[in-house]
């Protein structure tokens, strides 16, 4: 090896090269870089569609650091145990990585930073895939921000740094250490049959996120805010997926963002407000690290929500068969591309809730299981933002309707046509795509009827509200 001991350069959900300030660093520090990619304990415990959709986005990153001359090494083991076997193999005097704020990650690097600065190691952690990390942002008390509009007032005309270039070279040690390969690792299996389907939905890496955010701005950012709620359209960026892995920097989405605000995209300023709102969401994350795992507010912990996963009525909405249109078109577009549309999210989100009555924990885990976007502080805040146990959420009384809604945002059925086959004669391919998708044990079969409904929307909400005024 080198004289220069080299820095082992961490990779995580930071899968990108460019606008990455650990990266960045370590390749300016004059040393050899050794980047890794570690299957840990945290990805382990990743749903499927998740674990899969990550090793699409290492396999690009593999791809592009060989195309930079240098090689993402892949181990796999508990985060510091293989981290200081492969410390051992290189001689590496420093790891590197990009921090993140959800309380189980952050919980693993504390412990890892500390074990390895005690046996003398430098540990350093850089900003990570936020625009303003969560000690930076405070009320005019000195607190953090619990409700979203005053957070938006204040960080919407700060000055956020421009991103920076993808370094010019990445400095290669003499010899690499062994590496694991991709295909052992199965990051796919457990999606079983479904896989080659969901995959083919995928936008994948830094380049084509690069390209989804300029095909954003020259087509679709001047209608975002009148058309993003037509689930039927393509009127939104679609760039939660890529975020959700760091191909892409949200300094890259606000800059893009403002500049076309300053150039007169009306819905420009709208969208860079979603982007916050994602910001909000790992603040609270930070500050309160309950949210991801309870109710944020503990007034809700004795409402008498179902509990029981197996209950008729839950397997019936997760598996799309509830006999509600748009519920059950949002949760098929999901078992098909690993993505939902946010209103669809809403909708399928306040009927688990509120016309179902079950926990919105429920919902959680079965989204952590299905969405190739999933992001764990985003997620855990929609859900609880619906249910009304969360922060600056949405009061438990606000019910969608799925039949006005259907009505309101999907009046030509568009988008009920694009993934339900039940009752047509004549199937779109992503509605009969469901069915390829989906376990051969749920015995679903496209020529049956529809489902009834398994609730009325009068007899649900009724049964909610009645739940509500007897707390």
């Amino acid at each position: 090896m080198s004289e220069k001991p080299p820095i082992l350069m961490w990779f995580r959900r930071d899968l990108r090269l460019s606008d990455h300030e650990a990266l960045t660093a370590a390749c300016q520090s004059g040393r050899p870089v050794i980047p890794v990619f570690l299957h840990d304990e945290l990805t382990r415990s990743h749903g499927a569609a998740p674990l899969m959709r990550l090793g699409q986005s290492v396999e690009s990153l593999q791809r592009a650091l060989e195309e930079n001359g240098s090689r993402l090494i892949l181990r796999k083991g508990p985060a510091l145990e293989t981290l200081l076997q492969l410390i051992e193999e290189t001689g590496a005097g420093s790891v590197y990585w990009s921090r993140m704020y959800d309380p189980v990650t952050r919980k693993r690097d504390e412990t890892v930073k500390a074990a390895l600065k005690e046996r003398g190691i430098d540990a350093k952690s850089f900003a990570g895939q936020v625009l303003f990390e969560p000690w930076t942002v405070q009320t005019g008390t000195g607190g953090f921000y619990r409700v979203y509009t005053p957070m938006w007032k204040t960080v919407k005309d700060r000055a956020v740094p421009d991103a920076i270039a993808k370094p010019t070279a990445i400095p290669a040690p003499e010899t690499w250490p062994q590496s694991d390969t991709l295909e052992s690792w199965a990051l796919a299996a457990a999606m079983r049959r479904g896989a080659s389907i969901v995959a083919a939905w995928q936008c994948v890496g830094e380049g084509a996120a690069r390209k989804r955010l300029d095909d954003f701005f020259d087509a679709k950012v001047e209608a975002y805010k009148e058309r993003r709620d037509f689930p039927a359209e393509e009127a939104t960026s679609q760039l939660s997926e890529n975020l959700a892995y760091g191909e892409i920097s949200p300094r890259v989405i606000w800059h893009a963002g403002w500049r076309a605000h300053h150039e007169g995209a009306k819905g420009a300023e709208h969208f860079v407000k979603e982007l916050v709102w994602r910001e909000f969401s790992y603040h609270l994350a930070y500050h309160t690290p309950e949210i991801v795992e309870r109710n944020w507010r503990p007034e809700w912990d004795e409402f008498p929500w179902n509990e029981d996963e197996s209950h008729p009525n839950v397997i019936a909405w997760k598996q799309g068969r509830t006999g509600e249109p748009f519920v059950d078109a949002a949760m098929r577009e999901m078992y098909v591309t690993g993505k939902m549309h946010n209103r669809a999210r809403m909708i399928v989100a306040s009927y688990l809730c509120k016309h179902l009555m079950s926990h919105w924990k429920i919902g959680q885990r079965w989204f952590e299981e299905c969405l190739t976007d999933w992001d764990p502080a985003a997620n855990a805040m929609g859900w609880q933002w619906t249910a009304g146990s969360g922060p600056d959420a949405a009061p438990y009384f606000r019910i969608f309707n799925p039949a006005t809604q259907l009505e309101k945002f999907d009046a030509k059925d568009a988008y009920r046509r694009r993934w339900i086959a039940e009752g047509s004669a004549r199937p779109s391919e992503t509605a009969l795509s469901y069915f390829d998708a989906v376990p051969l044990s749920w015995g679903l079969d496209p020529k049956a009827s529809y489902p009834e409904r398994i609730v009325t929307l009068a007899e649900g909400r009724d049964r909610a509200l009645a739940a509500y005024e007897a707390r």
